[in-house]
């Protein structure tokens, strides 16, 4: 754990209901949780970061105009979480607005996954956000807070080559919406974000595979636009000031909440339409964690599990 004292202290934010608050962003080492973490900061609150790589977090709070806090952990881990609410109680205060952002990749087809890595996916992303909701809940029924919950447009529609991905969001959709029915009676906000292309070294290489490219190539235009993190983060942070039920990035998606039926049907034509093309062996070549993010999770997870060597005693 690392205070970061901040570049001139909380800017003070006329009229915003953000200002001298505490936000805690988990998976804001880099890419839309570091983006996002310093728009909050720039909206004048105090912003705890959680990760899994400590110098990237530090890295990316050093910059921030605010009070910030960097905490190295694994959101799988709940024992962890539960000790970085206290560092965060006591360090900056009771938390009134959680991001569960946290979320790794992996791509490729399904039975050529590692299973061990197949269920690091569903770990971080579905498991690792009850266990941020379970930490800081006791924060935000007293600050009567707001939980955001990042999902993806994976939930919308499966895409083969994601399985564990698509399966982890879609829980983590249905969990934030299951959550919102109990404790929105105690004050609490739940917010559910879509994220559709968003620049991050998560997609850096999607285009590669080719199913991925298909589905791509086969949206309109619009859809097909990669949205930076800094777009992304404003949208958020404007839903976080609302305290919106649903955010959607890019605002577009809205609509394409009343077709969702039909998405599952129409992403199986297309991916089986790129699948008979392509060679069993291109296919599995390309399974693998996805983006620099979640290669560092995945080789600390690894690191972690290895048996250490008992030590030496003279």
């Amino acid at each position: 754990m690392s205070e970061i004292p901040g570049s001139g202290g909380a800017p003070e934010v006329a009229g915003s209901p953000l200002t001298g608050r505490v936000a805690v962003v988990t998976g804001a080492a880099r890419g839309v949780g570091a983006a996002l973490a310093r728009r909050l900061s720039d909206a004048g609150m105090l912003v705890a970061l959680i990760g899994r790589e400590e110098a990237t977090l530090r890295q990316a709070a050093a910059g921030l105009p605010g009070r910030s806090l960097c905490v190295e952990t694994d959101v799988t881990d709940r024992d962890a979480l539960d000790r970085a609410a206290r560092e965060i109680s006591e360090a900056l205060g009771l938390a009134s607005v959680v991001v569960a952002n946290a979320g790794i990749a992996t791509g490729g087809p399904f039975v050529h996954t590692p299973a061990d890595l197949w269920q690091r996916v569903i770990d971080v992303n579905l498991t690792g956000s009850a266990n941020t909701a379970r930490a800081f809940l006791p924060h935000l029924r007293d600050t009567r807070g707001y939980f955001l919950q990042i999902a993806s447009t994976a939930a919308f529609g499966s895409s083969p080559m994601m399985s564990a991905y698509c399966a982890s969001k879609a829980g983590a959709e249905s969990f934030a919406l299951a959550l919102r029915g109990e404790v929105e009676p105690d004050g609490v906000g739940v917010g559910i974000a879509y994220l559709h292309w968003t620049g991050t070294d998560m997609i850096t290489g999607i285009d590669d595979h080719p199913v991925l490219k298909a589905l791509r190539r086969n949206q309109p235009a619009f859809a097909r636009k990669v949205h930076s993190t800094e777009q992304v983060s404003a949208w958020l942070a404007s839903g976080i000031t609302r305290r919106a039920r649903h955010i959607y990035a890019p605002p577009w998606l809205r609509w394409c909440q009343p077709l969702r039926p039909a998405f599952p049907a129409l992403v199986s034509r297309l991916a089986r339409q790129e699948l008979r093309r392509q060679p069993p062996s291109r296919l599995a070549a390309d399974t693998g964690v996805l983006g620099a993010g979640g290669r560092a999770d995945y080789d600390a997870h690894q690191a972690a599990a290895r048996p250490h060597p008992p030590e030496q005693r003279s």
